[in-house]
């Protein structure tokens, strides 16, 4: 730490940080980045998780054209662009298990790496509409 002084002898004032202001700065960030950190992780998950949402549903679009041409989901290859945009593949591995029937098809998107989360799982479409996990936020 400098003391600053003017001609004549008088101090003005204490130029510098001490360590302990530094330190006190240090925890600070430290919190700030402890809270936001979290927060992101969550937000690129629900993002990721709505991208296959979407990707279900084009898939689920295609059933259905599939199925009013030839009155069968069977043979259908559900394989829209979205599995690849925006790298979601590396995501989710999307598939229609079991295979399509006749009259049935369930479409899912399974989460893998960093996407998967316990909140919502497998995500899957049915022939009917309907979807799961049921749990509120999943769909």
């Amino acid at each position: 730490m400098k003391r600053v002084t003017i001609p004549g002898g008088r101090v003005t004032r204490m130029a510098g940080v001490t360590l302990i202001e530094l330190m006190v700065v240090v925890v600070i960030v430290a919190i700030l980045v402890s809270i936001a950190v979290p927060a992101y992780r969550s937000h690129v998950v629900k993002t990721n998780r709505k991208a296959a949402q979407s990707c279900l549903a084009e898939a689920a679009q295609y059933m259905e054209r599939f199925y009013t041409t030839k009155l069968t989901y069977e043979d259908a290859d559900p394989n829209p662009g979205c599995y690849s945009d925006a790298n979601l593949g590396a995501r989710y591995t999307f598939e229609a298990t079991p295979a399509p029937t006749q009259s049935a098809y369930t479409l899912t998107a399974t989460p893998k790496g960093p996407q998967v989360d316990t909140q919502c799982g497998v995500l899957s479409i049915k022939q009917d509409g309907a979807r799961s996990p049921t749990t509120p936020g999943c769909w």
